[in-house]
């Protein structure tokens, strides 16, 4: 594993900065390490729903985790609003940064993560490979 240690600023929209830094640094599996910062906004999609709601903060990043791969991510989030109430949830993107993003990825270049769909659970699940390995033909 190697690390990549990044900021985002001010503007940006968390997900969709994440997602396309893998594509264009063609990682092949990445791991959220560590995530700090604030958003002005958040787009979670809470526990067993199915619509994304969309917060508006500002809120401090307490915790972000996940993985990341060119065939897409799965994040979640954990807030803390002015008052100190927390929510968390998957991170959708319009998750939009308020002042700063400290992330720290760690890049599997061994393994290969895909999102493929599962029966049993209806969704795109995460797939893992090792692209070396004689079963992986």
């Amino acid at each position: 594993m190697t690390t990549h240690p990044l900021r985002l600023t001010r503007g940006h929209d968390l997900k969709d900065s994440l997602d396309q830094l893998v594509l264009t640094e063609g990682w092949p599996a990445a791991i959220v390490l560590t995530g700090i910062g604030s958003l002005s906004s958040a787009a979670i999609r809470f526990a067993n729903q199915e619509t994304t709601e969309l917060l508006t903060g500002p809120f401090e990043i307490l915790s972000l985790a996940g993985t990341l791969s060119p065939h897409g991510s799965h994040l979640h989030i954990l807030l803390s609003d002015r008052h100190g109430n927390t929510c968390g949830g998957h991170l959708k993107p319009g998750s939009i940064i308020h002042t700063t993003a400290e992330i720290v990825l760690g890049i599997l270049p061994d393994w290969q993560f895909q999102r493929t769909p599962d029966p049993g659970t209806g969704h795109l699940e995460l797939r893992i490979t090792r692209p070396d390995s004689p079963a992986a033909g």
